[in-house]
């Protein structure tokens, strides 16, 4: 362990999908920068909501569907979204399940 940096091997393998529920850790606090990884079961929905800062999703295993500002996506391993703060987002995982990593930015 190293204080000037955090090495993850396999950052997908942190997360393992439940069977039920979501369940989410913050891997990383540092300089403004907040690395929450998200595991969903299948079928289960983050509803519609903000952020106060700028965030980035990046999917990492399982698939899902996002919806941003009214737009829908189909999510899959490698799908990445940046938004700006305050915009409105929901997130439902597909029938296998979705793990993903959520970036919230440094405030500018």
């Amino acid at each position: 362990m190293n204080d000037s940096y955090t090495y993850l091997d396999d950052l997908a393998a942190e997360a393992s999908i439940p069977k039920r529920g979501i369940h989410s850790q913050t891997l990383s606090d540092a300089d403004g920068v907040e690395l929450v990884l998200f595991a969903m079961a299948a079928a289960e929905r983050l509803s519609e909501h903000t952020s106060a800062r700028s965030a980035i999703v990046h999917v990492l295993a399982g698939s899902g569907d996002l919806v941003v500002a009214g737009d829908a996506y189909r999510l899959s391993p490698g799908s990445w979204m940046r938004m700006r703060a305050r915009t409105p987002h929901a997130i439902t995982a597909g029938d296998e399940g979705l793990v993903f990593a959520l970036y919230l930015l440094a405030s500018s």
